[in-house]
């Protein structure tokens, strides 16, 4: 492995909607390269055996053995349309893969005038994927390359959800519920429709979906202790949101908003509408929120039940202190900035370590320790 080292950076927090804190120290840390030369990475997961598993947005899956990327990709894996933002996305061990050696894997399927995120199910016998068979499938199709969502997490009752962007151009539909599009799913593990779904037995509505009026979720996380789940989502120019997500409830875009469209017009002149569930933090400027991870290592046991949020636009790593379920008390601490990176996605590893995915044409997954 290359080991080079950083201090650990803390700044202020500027346009934060619960205000500016102070400035919080951490401990410092190493960053470790594990593997490099990988293009666009989009997600890790982490196998039973140790092996590490890359998906690459252009369409291959990847394997990191013994400290090692393997130089062939995974065989097997299903075409994806690439272009933009769609691509090959999530990749998910189910819980017994030691045994079963399923994997799950989110991608975009069709071509730029009519695509849906879709999840597919697969046997992984350490080469190659058979089998492999979709289980969800996004309706209806959408044109364009972005906004697909894709981020997948497997709950506690071996069920599965996964956020579906609202395609950038189709907004309005985060809103209705006859149609995927800007939406949280849930799904079984083999397609099917849990029954205790939020709109299960209403015949206007997708049963698959857990709760609506998202933009772009770009990451779910499941509190253990608390059983919270939280995500966060892509604003236009500002207005990035985490959000304590519970099922049915409406998430509010673009009906609510605190982000300007691109051209710095009026999306909403709404922030707060009866019905519509406030973020427990907003981002203005947009950072880009991608990854997120609670950290439960035991490595740094300051952080500890903290937030951290892998950062695109940003370049960085947020650590996000949280208590009583909700952000604060303290600063969120900016980690990784000097590295000029885009920050794809972020993990807490089965050492305690925390990973963090680079989506460059270089890619590279890192290892945070402590120094």
């Amino acid at each position: 492995m290359t080991r080079f080292l950083l201090p650990a950076l803390s700044l202020l927090v500027l346009g934060a909607s619960w205000g500016a804190p102070a400035q919080a120290n951490s401990p410092q840390y190493r960053v470790e390269t594990v593997a490099e030369g990988l293009e666009h990475p989009w997600s890790v997961a982490f196998l039973p055996d140790g092996r590490m598993l890359v998906t690459e947005h252009p369409g291959r899956l990847r394997v990191i053995e013994n400290g090692q990327l393997r130089a062939e990709p995974v065989e097997g894996v299903p075409p994806v349309f690439h272009s933009g933002q769609a691509g090959l996305l999530d990749v998910l061990p189910a819980a017994d893969f030691a045994d079963s050696g399923t994997l799950y894997l989110s991608f975009v399927h069709g071509d730029k005038k009519a695509n849906h995120t879709r999840i597919v199910r697969a046997t992984f016998d350490g080469r190659r994927l058979s089998d492999v068979q979709p289980i969800f499938t996004a309706h209806p199709a959408k044109s364009g390359d972005a906004h697909a969502g894709g981020r997948m997490l497997m709950l506690a009752d071996n069920t599965i959800l996964m956020g579906v962007g609202d395609g950038f151009y189709f907004r309005e539909q985060a809103q209705k519920l006859d149609t995927h599009i800007g939406k949280i799913v849930r799904v079984g593990t083999d397609g099917s429709v849990p029954q205790d779904n939020p709109f299960v037995g209403r015949a206007d509505v997708l049963p698959e979906i857990y709760s609506y009026g998202h933009r772009h979720v770009q990451a779910i996380v499941r509190d253990p202790a608390s059983g919270n789940l939280y995500a966060h989502e892509h604003g236009p120019r500002g207005g990035d949101e985490l959000n304590l997500i519970q099922p049915g409830r409406n998430y509010g875009w673009p009906v609510i908003t605190y982000g300007r469209d691109y051209s710095r017009a009026l999306i909403s002149p709404f922030e707060r509408m009866p019905g519509m569930e406030q973020p427990l933090l907003t981002w203005t400027p947009s950072i880009a929120p991608a990854g997120i991870t609670l950290y439960d290592g035991e490595l740094f046991a300051d952080w500890r039940g903290h937030l951290f949020v892998a950062a695109l636009a940003e370049e960085s790593l947020r650590r996000v202190p949280m208590a009583a379920g909700k952000p604060g008390p303290g600063a969120q601490q900016v980690l990784l900035a000097e590295l000029e990176n885009r920050i794809r996605d972020v993990r807490t590893g089965p050492d305690g370590a925390i990973y963090v995915v680079t989506d460059e044409k270089e890619g590279r997954v890192l290892r945070l320790v402590p120094r």
